[in-house]
């Protein structure tokens, strides 16, 4: 099981997106690695980390990886706070109908949450195939989608793994009221779907922080009807989550903060297959095939750069000054911004 979260240390018009930097009084942060004296930090590659240990691709923490486990989780004001959410190797904040926002957590099967227990767990949506892709055939886990798009989730390179395939693994809590209260036990599904990908690289690197950072103690990225606001916090050395103006939490696992945050700007749309979430209103669609800009907040600091992904198939690149940003080892969270 992973450690706890402390130990590892108004609506915008036309679907636009502002990012918010509100930079602190330009000083040096304690939580910053030196860099050499070149003033570049190498980025450390999963197949280094590797060759120099079990080092996880996703966190860049030391450990052996396991098996992927993806998972759709609610993130209305009713579904908060959420359950198992500070576990998660990776974070996704996609936008869906009415420009609300959702997640899409991924979780190394050897980094579950203590009390086996995830949720709410609400439907998938198109944007997250093409996200999964770069990890492999792996399990999602979720309740259910639009009719049109179940054949799309059967015929994908995943283990479709909702409750109509394992029904065994997800369960309903009397506390909340439907469709805001189903759990999965992620410990039961990867047992009951034993054959799919471990974890591998997906791009990330990670290494001391660069030169040319801008510090930086708050960020806000926009969705049309949702708001994501971190606040770094050096003490805990993580950006601290607020989310539609309210401080994040978790029911197993406390405030909820990060020591990477990607602010990933998309070239936003609608279904490329017309599907509707809701009547004659086409579904949200955030590609993340392409490039575009990225902001990666890490130890106080921003840095303001590029990611580029080619094809589906590709792994993400996120560079800063012509050479790939390190993350800082942990959690890394990724806000799939409007542009």
């Amino acid at each position: 099981m992973r450690p706890t979260k402390g130990s590892r240390t108004a609506a915008l018009a036309c679907c636009t997106a502002v990012l918010c930097l509100t930079a602190a009084a330009a000083c040096g942060h304690s939580g910053k690695n030196p860099a050499d004296a070149s003033g570049s930090v190498p980025a450390t590659s999963a197949a280094e980390a590797s060759s120099a240990g079990n080092t996880s691709p996703l966190t860049g923490l030391p450990g052996p990886t396991g098996k992927i486990l993806a998972v759709k989780i609610d993130n209305i004001v009713y579904a908060r706070p959420q359950t198992g959410l500070a576990s998660a190797d990776v974070v996704y904040a996609i936008e869906v109908e009415g420009g609300l926002s959702r997640f899409l957590a991924v979780y190394d099967s050897g980094h579950l949450p203590a009390g086996n227990k995830i949720g709410p767990i609400r439907s998938a949506r198109e944007s997250d195939l093409p996200i999964l892709e770069q990890y492999g055939k792996v399990d999602f886990a979720y309740s259910g989608a639009l009719s049109v798009f179940l054949p799309v989730l059967a015929s994908a390179d995943i283990v479709n793994a909702g409750p109509d395939q394992d029904g065994a693994a997800y369960s309903r809590s009397n506390a909340r009221s439907a469709p805001y209260n189903e759990y999965l036990n992620p410990a039961k599904l990867l047992a009951d779907f034993p054959n799919t990908a471990a974890a591998k690289d997906i791009g990330f690197r990670f290494g001391s922080a660069p030169v040319g950072g801008v510090p930086t103690t708050t960020a806000t990225a926009r969705m049309p009807s949702a708001s994501f606001t971190f606040t770094w916090d050096a003490t805990k050395g993580e950006y601290m989550i607020a989310i539609d103006g309210r401080a994040a939490s978790t029911t197993d696992g406390g405030p909820l903060g990060a020591p990477t945050i990607v602010l990933q700007k998309v070239a936003e749309t609608t279904s490329p297959r017309g599907f509707h979430d809701v009547p004659d209103q086409l579904s949200p669609y955030a590609p993340t095939v392409g490039t575009g800009q990225a902001v990666v907040l890490r130890d106080g600091d921003s840095y303001t750069g590029t990611w580029s992904r080619p094809t589906d198939a590709s792994v993400t690149s996120f560079m800063f000054n012509g050479q790939p940003m390190p993350f800082h080892p942990g959690q890394v969270w990724i806000v799939l911004t409007p542009q």
